[in-house]
């Protein structure tokens, strides 16, 4: 994936993230999909969350939009083996239709889901306020220029695409120990980083890949830690997403996350994602394991 040492970024990354997201059809409610072959030992907790909608959303009436999804992080992934996944039509009803769908390795489960999904209607419409006096994400260094100053730290991320242009508004999990402030928030500024078309299940399929990228960031944050040599090293347990309101992946939005506890080698993380005029879209709760490198 990438070329002269470098890793492909912008369209091309996206359009490779697109075919990850365009599962193969193996029957009216099973799919197959794959993971990149330039990445992490293990497949990325957003990867199969994320594909896992495309194949709930496959199975449902278009008009209607996924609303919540629920999911469990069984066993870690093998990025070499193609990932089968097959959907369970719990219900349709005149308002919401209700998948669950499991993804299978090696005749094993290592991730579940159920998701739900409602036809558009009226209602009471209220959201607690955007954080106020964030910088916008033109003023905000990218990942790239934040890493540059600790070469050691960057790893394999330098290297593989990057489809998501993430920009932290403080410092990410990836600096030395003892260069983070602790920080009751993490706020990330995300887009997808180029066009995409205007398919709405598509959006929420890759918002749910990009909310497990940072999200557990904020347990760190509270204490001042970092991930790797010196810190710790963590994996997703569960995660959770609703969607409140229409948006597209491709235009920023602010990712507003913290951490309520931390205890037995779990942290819990809670993030809030607005667009650029406040309107809070989405919200990802997640709990991940994190222990000490080398514990």
């Amino acid at each position: 994936m990438a070329e002269q040492g470098r890793p492909v970024t912008g369209q091309a990354a996206v359009d490779h993230l697109l075919d990850l997201l365009d599962l193969t059809p193996l029957g009216e409610d099973s799919f197959r999909g794959v993971s990149p072959k330039v990445g992490p030992q293990r497949v990325f907790g957003g990867q199969v969350a994320s594909q896992a909608l495309v194949a709930a959303g496959r199975t449902v009436d278009p008009s209607r939009s996924v609303h919540s999804l629920h999911g469990y992080f069984v066993r870690p992934g093998d990025p070499a083996e193609p990932i089968h996944y097959s959907v369970e039509n719990i219900r349709d009803g005149r308002s919401f239709s209700v998948r669950r769908c499991v993804a299978q390795q090696h005749d094993k489960t290592i991730f579940f889901m159920s998701a739900s999904f409602q036809r558009a209607e009226e209602g009471l419409d209220h959201h607690a306020p955007a954080p106020v006096e964030v910088p916008p994400p033109e003023q905000v260094p990218t990942m790239a220029e934040r890493l540059a100053r600790y070469p050691d730290r960057a790893g394999h991320w330098a290297m593989i695409p990057r489809p998501i242009d993430v920009r932290y508004v403080g410092e990410p999990g990836l600096v030395p120990p003892g260069g983070r402030p602790a920080d009751p928030h993490q706020r990330v500024w995300m887009r997808i980083d180029g066009e995409l078309p205007d398919d709405p299940l598509l959006h929420a399929c890759l918002l749910t890949y990009a909310s497990d990228l940072t999200l557990l960031d904020s347990v760190l944050s509270v204490h001042g830690e970092v991930w790797g040599p010196g810190g710790v090293i963590g994996a997703s347990l569960d995660h959770a997403m609703w969607f409140h309101r229409p948006f597209r992946a491709d235009e920023w939005f602010l990712y507003d996350c913290w951490s309520p506890s931390a205890s037995g080698a779990r942290g819990l993380a809670t993030g809030r994602m607005f667009d650029r005029e406040g309107r809070h879209i989405v919200t990802a709760v997640q709990e991940g394991l994190l222990r000490r490198v080398g514990a």
